[in-house]
């Protein structure tokens, strides 16, 4: 069951309006103050006041009317929301006070209209289109009936809806004078519906305009909480990138330092030069690791590989060169791509390819690795494998090391995937779908 509740009138220039034709239905109601318009029928007037009967019964009416469109207007200052129940009661004491106040003042033709527009605007206000397009038909029937009874001179208790005839008119032949009324009660039919017409639609553009403004409201606030989670997650996702970089990169030299220094150390005391030589590559080593900080440092985004290279191959074959001299593991490699890829992918595929070198001289205790990085049918596929210890893939946590590379993967839409097991060496393989390739 739908909770009932008030609500105030939820647009205040629409409540002026109203405001303004229930003056406007007064200021008809009391038209021609000089004369009482509808003389009550004689039953009525001598049960009313039977020594001094008009002046009574113009008094009571009037009031009636006063308090009768007062009531009407204070209706309107809340709204019922949630009951259709209620909410049909309220429309329909709407149109029972609009009637009420029609037979206390007479003048249907002219208090009438205005009165039945304040109904339908609150109609707007609380029923969907069908509703309203209901009580505005109501509303035109109402409106009808009260010409038809004017036109046909029907005076419920003894009240005329229609206005006296001018004496001119009075003169016209009964045909003639027939005409002209229908003519006029036609026109006033036909400009009511068209009034009636204009309402629905303007009431309903405001009412979809302020609909409109509370829903860009709404999404604005998701938009911006939206923008806030986004922002974390972004920042999030730039530290996890930044430590990637810093761990494929200057973790790549300093590995392979590490080493260079604990070749320095063996050969020291039986061959000084070859220890020499060693410790002038980790000096080398230093250097490079300390100008890729500065780079980072400088400009995180800017591209890590050295400028000069503009092929996969190339780059790898450079860094293949330096993965065997600085380890003494024999390497094959094989690299043939066709397409010409974006600076993301070369970018992604050579940290890749680095990072799984660096966990080979850090982890594997291999002694041969082979790679592969082949185009087939817009995929590359790539495969590192060694012939080391391996690993149990169950006990393995993953550090920054295969996590980065199934990232840099992922962020390409490929598929990443790891192969070992103890003693039988590692395998890494990739599957990206060629989507950087330059036109």
């Amino acid at each position: 069951m739908a909770r009932f509740i008030w609500k105030k009138h939820p647009f205040a220039l629409l409540l002026y309006l109203e405001w303004i034709l229930l003056g406007i239905s007064l200021l008809a109601a009391f038209s021609g103050l000089g004369h009482h318009p509808h003389p009550p029928n004689p039953s009525l007037r001598h049960h009313l006041d039977s020594g001094n009967t008009l002046p009574a019964a113009k008094i009571i009416f009037d009031l009636g009317t006063i308090l009768t469109i007062a009531a009407l207007g204070a209706m309107g200052l809340k709204l019922p929301f949630g009951s259709k129940l209620i909410q049909g009661l309220y429309i329909a004491g709407g149109f029972a006070l609009s009637w009420l106040a029609v037979l206390l003042a007479g003048k249907g033709e002219r208090v009438f209209p205005a009165l039945l527009l304040v109904v339908v605007i609150r109609a707007c206000l609380v029923f969907p289109w069908r509703g309203r397009i209901l009580v505005a038909v109501l509303a035109y029937a109402s409106y009808l009936s009260i010409q038809i009874m004017s036109f046909l001179r029907i005076s419920p208790l003894g009240i005329p809806l229609g206005k006296p005839l001018p004496r001119p008119l009075r003169r016209l032949p009964s045909e003639e004078l027939q005409g002209i009324l229908f003519s006029l009660a036609f026109n006033s039919a036909l400009l009511f519906g068209l009034v009636l017409a204009f309402v629905l639609l303007l009431v309903g553009a405001v009412l979809a305009e302020h609909d409109s403004r509370a829903k860009l409201i709404t999404a604005h606030r998701r938009l911006r909480n939206y923008a806030l989670q986004i922002e974390n997650q972004a920042t999030l996702q730039e530290r996890n990138r930044i430590a990637r970089e810093i761990h494929d990169s200057v973790g790549h030299y300093l590995t392979a330092q590490s080493i260079q220094l604990e070749n320095t150390a063996l050969f020291l005391a039986q061959d000084p030069d070859k220890a020499a030589s060693h410790l002038q590559k980790a000096r080398q080593l230093g250097k490079e690791a300390l100008a890729n900080i500065r780079s980072s440092v400088a400009s995180l985004r800017k591209n890590p590989l050295q400028e000069g290279f503009t092929s996969l191959e190339t780059i790898l074959a450079k860094l293949v060169a330096e993965f065997k001299l600085n380890t003494n593991i024999a390497i094959a490699s094989e690299i043939s791509i066709a397409s010409s890829l974006s600076t993301e992918t070369i970018t992604a595929l050579y940290r890749i390819v680095q990072e799984a070198l660096t966990n080979i001289a850090k982890h594997s205790r291999a002694t041969q690795a082979s790679l592969l990085i082949k185009e087939t049918a817009g995929t590359i596929y790539f495969s590192l494998k060694d012939n080391g210890c391996g690993f149990n893939l169950a006990d393995n946590t993953t550090g920054f090391g295969l996590q980065g590379m199934q990232e840099r993967t992922e962020a390409l839409n490929g598929k990443f995937s790891v192969i070992s097991q103890p003693k039988q060496g590692c395998e890494i393989v990739i599957e990206i779908p060629v989507l950087g390739v330059v036109e």
